[in-house]
């Protein structure tokens, strides 16, 4: 059966990432309300303005549902704003809405949209071949709780992908420059999640405990 993952699509860049799971043969639910989380076996909160982001989560009463969908054990990805939105802290003091993920993150840490950049990251749990990375007005994770996983890291040590448990998020968009791993990643896991008994998902893409405390 085709992994039904859900992409939140109140704001930001989410036709990316729907195009990107139909790509890799999963089908995309694009959610607006609660109800659209029905049946679904995964999430994507993407890109776009965290602040909007987060205050249209509250409005469409979308909180709990996701916060149940997490507690269930269903893999959330969050990419750029999506890591924000997932945070436990904000650095300056701004209110978490989903905080499924122990760190803490730094808003647009690389300066305004004239200074969006593009890299090549190694991120050993995906393969050998480097990952394609879009940096645009990216937050960076400035410290993390001891069960969370540091998946990659810029050349200076900053922390820009990480997993903890169910929950995924990168500081950067895979989905703008094709690249399909982080995807692929959250679909296998959201297929162990609907039949546990594949005993896939954690142990085809291990993960390396961080050393970076808070």
């Amino acid at each position: 059966m085709t992994t039904r993952i859900a992409v939140l699509a109140l704001q930001g860049a989410f036709a990316e990432h729907v195009a990107t799971l139909r790509a890799i043969g999963a089908e995309p639910v694009e959610v607006r309300l609660p109800r659209d989380l029905d049946g679904v076996e995964g999430l994507i909160i993407p890109g776009g303005e965290s602040t909007t982001m987060r205050r249209l989560i509250t409005r469409w009463d979308l909180a709990q549902p996701i916060l149940e969908l997490a507690s269930s054990g269903a893999p959330i990805y969050g990419t750029c704003a999506g890591m924000i939105v997932l945070s436990r802290e904000i650095v300056g003091g701004e209110v978490p809405v989903l905080p499924l993920l122990d760190v803490a993150v730094e808003r647009n840490a690389f300066g305004r949209q004239l200074d969006s950049f593009e890299t090549e990251l190694d991120v050993p749990v995906l393969g050998d071949t480097p990952v394609h990375a879009v940096f645009i007005r990216a937050p960076v994770i400035s410290g993390v709780g001891p069960g969370v996983d540091v998946m990659a890291t810029l050349p200076d040590g900053r922390i820009v992908a990480v997993r903890q448990r169910n929950i995924i998020a990168t500081s950067f968009h895979p989905e703008l420059a094709g690249e399909t791993r982080f995807h692929r990643l959250l679909a296998t896991m959201a297929a162990e999640h609907a039949d546990p008994g594949e005993g896939v998902g954690r142990r085809q893409y291990p993960t390396r405990r961080s050393q970076h405390g808070r």
